[in-house]
């Protein structure tokens, strides 16, 4: 059974270089490919050698997220179309819209956004969004176009269920994280039971998104000073720290191994009431879809356009509220 976690970020520095350890435990849990995504100028570099190390394994995305769209330089167009130049197949992303951090320029946030999603399509790459309490204009954005025909995914989607079939009719995929097992995450645990079945993706989004502490299979150690009576969690994000502290994002249980996806796995079945190995094979039928294989891989499968979205199946008894 393979496993494939469709958004992490794996070039972390959180991580203290022990890549090539935690990439050896993601492939004996059977994980098949994994998308790291990029968050800023400063690690694309990181996420291309990855890429390079390990390519039949990572697919590398590189975007400018809207946390850190001040941070830009003047060229970073042209670093990220040839960052995309030099890395056939790569995704776009991490971009998006945030309006619950403070502190941002929304006007330069949909500025960067619109024009990354410009470049996706034009260049026929899916991308990789992050949304915070921006869903409304983000739908409005997608459905005005141009987006990517690849489709587009909603990274740790906690939008409205009313937004998922017109979400999806403009392309995008939904991925559910770990840290939707938690109690007080029952809405959007409820939401993603309304998924339509061909357009659902499993994440870690590790180092961040912890599962509750129950589930996690694999444990890293926090980082110095990382404690958690210090660094409270932020129920929205799942990371440490306030908002507007981008050096305060570690998850309340630790840093986020990426081979919990196994973990995440197991919880999707029990909130979706499907057996894991039919579980597995739609996913990743979902995700060679849209992400297509990574470069090394053995058997390239070619990426086609977003399936119809069809109605969710009935909701079903979760194992755990």
């Amino acid at each position: 059974m393979r496993l494939y976690d469709a958004h992490n970020h794996l070039q972390d520095e959180r991580f203290g270089g022990r890549q090539e350890e935690l990439i050896a435990l993601c492939r004996r849990e059977g994980v098949a490919a994994m998308v790291v995504n990029g968050a800023c100028e400063a690690d694309w570099p990181a996420v291309a050698e990855l890429a390079r190390r390990y390519p039949d394994l990572i697919i590398p995305s590189f975007g400018y997220h809207p946390w850190y769209v001040g941070e830009r330089t003047t060229s970073w167009r042209e670093n990220l179309e040839h960052v995309l130049r030099e890395n056939p197949g790569a995704v776009v992303g991490e971009i998006g819209l945030d309006r619950w951090k403070p502190g941002l320029d929304p006007v330069a946030q949909e500025e960067v956004f619109v024009w990354q999603l410009r470049l996706a399509a034009e260049r026929n790459l899916p991308a990789s969004i992050h949304c915070l309490q921006a869903w409304g204009k983000l739908f409005e954005l997608l459905r005005a176009g141009p987006r990517p025909a690849r489709g587009v995914l909603l990274h740790s989607y906690g939008g409205p269920v009313e937004l998922i079939l017109p979400l999806a009719e403009v392309g995008a995929y939904f991925s559910l994280p770990g840290y939707f097992a938690h109690e007080r995450k029952r809405r959007q645990r409820e939401t993603f039971r309304h998924v339509p079945p061909e357009r659902l993706l499993i994440e870690t989004d590790a180092p961040d998104q912890c599962l509750p502490e129950e589930r996690v299979k694999h444990r890293l150690p926090e980082p110095a000073g990382a404690g958690r009576a210090e660094r409270p969690v932020n129920s929205e994000t799942g990371v440490h720290g306030s908002a507007g502290d981008r050096a305060c994002r570690t998850p309340v249980c630790g840093l986020n191994h990426p081979a919990n996806l196994v973990a995440v796995y197991a919880f999707a079945t029990e909130l979706l009431g499907r057996p894991l190995p039919d579980l597995a094979a739609q996913v990743e039928a979902n995700f060679i879809r849209l992400f297509g294989r990574p470069r090394g891989a053995a058997t390239p499968d070619p990426a086609g356009p977003p399936a119809s979205p069809s109605p969710a199946p009935p909701p079903q008894s979760q194992t755990h509220p």
